[in-house]
Formats: C-alpha cells, sequence, structure tokens
C-alpha cells in the first residue's frame, strides 16, 4: 500500500526537542552509549539554557533542552513511570510517550544485548502483532514490528524497533476513540 501526503511534501523528522536535566549527562548517553554525534550545539540568550541536536541516522535529529527553569520531571505525567512491558504505559494528553528509533531487522537481536551489556535496564523483546495480547513470544505472519524499551538518564522511554512486514488497507481497520471515551482521573 503506498500512501503519500497530497498536501505538504513532508521528508520526515526534522528533530524531536526534549528536555534534559544534565547535558552532560546526556551527551554521554547519546553519543557515548547510543553512538549518535553530537552535530549542533547554541546557548540560548540570556541565562535561558542550551539545545543540542544529536544525529539519529537517515537525516534526522534528536534534540535536547537544558533549561535553566525547568521543573523536574514527573513520571506518570509527562511521561511513563517505567517499561511497557512492566505495564507503564500511560502519560498525560501532551506528553511524549516515548520516541522509537528504526534499527536494521538483521541487526535487531544484537542490539538488543548491545544495550542490555551497557548495564542499562531494558524490556522484554516485544514482537507486536494484531492479537488480544497485542504482542506473540515469537515471529509469525501477524508480527508487525519488533521492539524493546529502555529509558534514558532522565526518564525518556526510549525504543528500537524495526517494520517486519508491509501494511496494507487491512491493517487500518479500527474507528477512532474520542474525548468522551476516555477515563480521565479525577481531580487531585
Amino acid at each position: 500500500m503506498s500512501r503519500s501526503n497530497q498536501k505538504y511534501e513532508l521528508q520526515g523528522i526534522n528533530h524531536l526537542a526534549l528536555v534534559c536535566s544534565d547535558m552532560r549527562r546526556t551527551i554521554d548517553f547519546y553519543s557515548g552509549v547510543l553512538g549518535m554525534p553530537l552535530v549542533k550545539t547554541i546557548e540560548l540568550p540570556g541565562t535561558l539554557g542550551q539545545h543540542f541536536f544529536f544525529d539519529c541516522g537517515g537525516g534526522n535529529t534528536i534534540a535536547f533542552f537544558w533549561l535553566a527553569d525547568s521543573p523536574d520531571a514527573t513520571p506518570g505525567v509527562a511521561a511513563p513511570k517505567g517499561l511497557p512491558d512492566e505495564g507503564e504505559l500511560a502519560s498525560a494528553v501532551g506528553s511524549m510517550n516515548h520516541v522509537a528509533f528504526a534499527v536494521p531487522p538483521e541487526k535487531f537481536d544484537e542490539y538488543y544485548e548491545r544495550v542490555r551489556s551497557e548495564g542499562i535496564k531494558v524490556s522484554r523483546i516485544l514482537n507486536h502483532d494484531d492479537s488480544r495480547a497485542g504482542v506473540a513470544a515469537h515471529v509469525h505472519p501477524g508480527t508487525f514490528v519488533r521492539s524493546f524499551y529502555f529509558q534514558d538518564p532522565d526518564g525518556i522511554v526510549l525504543e528500537f524497533a524495526c517494520w517486519t512486514r508491509t501494511f496494507t488497507d487491512a491493517d487500518v481497520s479500527h474507528e477512532p476513540r474520542t474525548a468522551a471515551d476516555r477515563r480521565v482521573p479525577t481531580a487531585l
């Protein structure tokens, strides 16, 4: 199935901007652990902070703000409290739930072991499919993506993912839910 944007010629994600608490630690993780080259640094005007960009492949970048006045993280609101395979998926409307980096399918298992060997807590491998559970123990013809999750030093949930099949029209089959369908918790 080939679908293209008839309105704008978008060429992917230029960058995703996140907020960190310690830019040095962020560089150590994204460049040191994940191997992403630091490609641009910006000192923001006055004492506002910094904005640094890392090359995450395919002409895409992931960027971080270090802002002097940023409030502390709020797990469970701004991002999930933990990893999806632990049942932690919820984050607030308007939050950034996780960042998924595309990896080559033939290197997926190697990368899983490599991230684990860095001493990082890593989820189990999830073979996402259309079953009731949404994941399978093994790859099968209905598996559409394989992934695993981990967190950066600030608790941002990251995912390494690889598509395992081409989508068809049958892959768009669910009625969209609305705000009226939400189970909103009572006020704090």
